[in-house]
């Protein structure tokens, strides 16, 4: 029987729902992270299937609690936007020896499977509830909060693991390991389009209505690479521990002006595991709980083939004012804000709709923002986690920092106290959003 994903009801997709029935019923407590590799070598041993039985291992470990506690698994089982698999291709010489295989024959290579996992993981012998949140891991996210507030599942895992094979990356859909273009993207991506060009056109929109230029973005790319090289399990950490400096950004060669290649985040091998669970349960897990307090999701409605504008910061504002009406808090409530990062050019239009550190701002200041002291020691950490572009490209590493930085044991801990974060992805029209707290009080 095929995995579900969760029903369109679960998803907080408009104004006007109050404050979430969920809200002090879930929250976060085990982080497991695999080792991190910029490609595969396509040995058994490292592959996405491993890495992610590796990264679930340590979730339990790190909850202090039995693998036979866990009852439920949610898992993106998209694992790339790059060069994948034809779904069909058989396992590589060896598979068979290391790992039990079911009817996909691409399970655990390019993609991730529930099914194939609690095949090869014979300690998730409770598992009775099982959902795909698909497409990004904050879908996961934001799907296993549901079921667990819901009560379909009491010690949920929540799953990502991402593969990277050899082979050009994401340069138009044909490109992508593809003989033809099919679906939206045959619209927009066919002529070679590097996948940063439209945030790149819609920021330089952005600058000229603002006033404001590429070179601003510099201070808040390299406090990314510092606050990444904190973390030991970023890949530039693990294999490329080197600091830029403005001067490097502000010389990056171009990849679709005003994108350059700092703008872009490094397509990496890597998994993450989570455990949810309810603050009852929680009561035994090894480390503090994380309540999430709300979730909310955008989806794009669009009058053309790419984004504009206007419509990117129409909804980016909308979740910002959705996070804070099911949450109860407000933007000068958050301790810190970590949103997703994948192009950097875009990163400002998720720090305006929440109205991170405004100043009675609405849009337009998040450029001016960056200038001032943005750090983990300052009074406004923007992206702690160091994000994408300062570990790798997952789409997680800003939801793991948001739950580590509130039980005080993130590798980038800021210095005020982490009361209250917020972390979601990907981008300004498209974004499953979480906002995370110390307490409900």
């Amino acid at each position: 029987m095929p995995i579900p994903i969760a029903p369109h009801s679960w998803h907080r997709n408009r104004e006007g729902l109050g404050i979430w029935e969920g809200r002090g019923k879930v929250v976060a407590t085990g982080v497991g992270t695999s080792p991190t590799a910029r490609r595969w070598d396509e040995k058994p041993e490292t592959s996405l299937g491993a890495l992610t039985i590796l990264a679930i291992r340590r979730a339990i470990e790190d909850a202090g609690i039995s693998p036979d506690e866990i009852d439920g698994i949610v898992l993106t089982p998209e694992s790339t936007t790059g060069v994948s698999n034809d779904p069909n291709s058989p396992a590589p010489e060896g598979w068979s020896d290391v790992f039990k295989m079911v009817d996909y024959p691409q399970a655990g290579i390019t993609r991730g499977d529930i099914d194939w996992l609690l095949l090869n993981m014979p300690e998730l012998k409770n598992v009775q509830f099982k959902m795909n949140g698909p497409v990004c891991m904050s879908v996961a996210f934001t799907t296993a909060a549901e079921a667990v507030s819901r009560g379909l599942t009491g010690t949920c895992l929540v799953v990502r693991g991402w593969h990277n094979l050899a082979g050009r990356y994401y340069v138009g859909q044909g490109a992508a390991a593809r003989d033809t273009a099919s679906g939206p993207g045959k619209y927009g991506g066919i002529w070679g389009m590097p996948a940063c060009a439209t945030t790149a056109m819609i920021f330089e929109e952005y600058c000229n209505k603002y006033g404001k230029n590429h070179d601003m973005m510099a201070p808040f790319v390299v406090e990314e690479r510092r606050n990444g090289l904190m973390n030991p399990d970023g890949f530039f950490t693990q294999h490329r521990p080197e600091m830029i400096t403005v001067d490097d950004y502000l010389s990056g060669r171009w990849i679709a002006k005003p994108a350059n290649i700092y703008d872009n985040d490094l397509p990496i091998q890597a998994a993450l595991a989570v455990i949810f669970t309810t603050p009852e349960l929680a009561k035994h897990h090894k480390q503090k709980p994380v309540y999430i307090l709300n979730h909310a999701q955008t989806r794009p409605e669009l009058q053309g083939a790419i984004p504009t504008l206007a419509e990117w910061e129409r909804s980016s504002d909308k979740m910002g004012r959705m996070l804070y009406e099911g949450a109860g808090i407000g933007p000068e409530d958050l301790s810190f804000e970590n949103m997703y990062d994948g192009f950097t050019l875009f990163h400002q239009f998720h720090v305006e709709g929440l109205r991170f550190a405004s100043r009675g701002e609405k849009r337009g200041y998040a450029l001016d923002l960056y200038q001032t002291d943005i750090s983990i020691e300052g009074p406004n950490p923007v992206s702690p986690s160091g994000g994408n572009n300062g570990n790798g490209r997952t789409r997680w590493w800003h939801h793991r920092d948001s739950i580590l930085q509130i039980q005080g044991r993130s590798p980038s801990q800021i210095t005020r106290p982490a009361e209250y974060g917020v972390s979601g992805a990907h981008m300004p029209n498209f974004c499953d959003a979480l906002i995370w707290g110390a307490s409900v009080e």
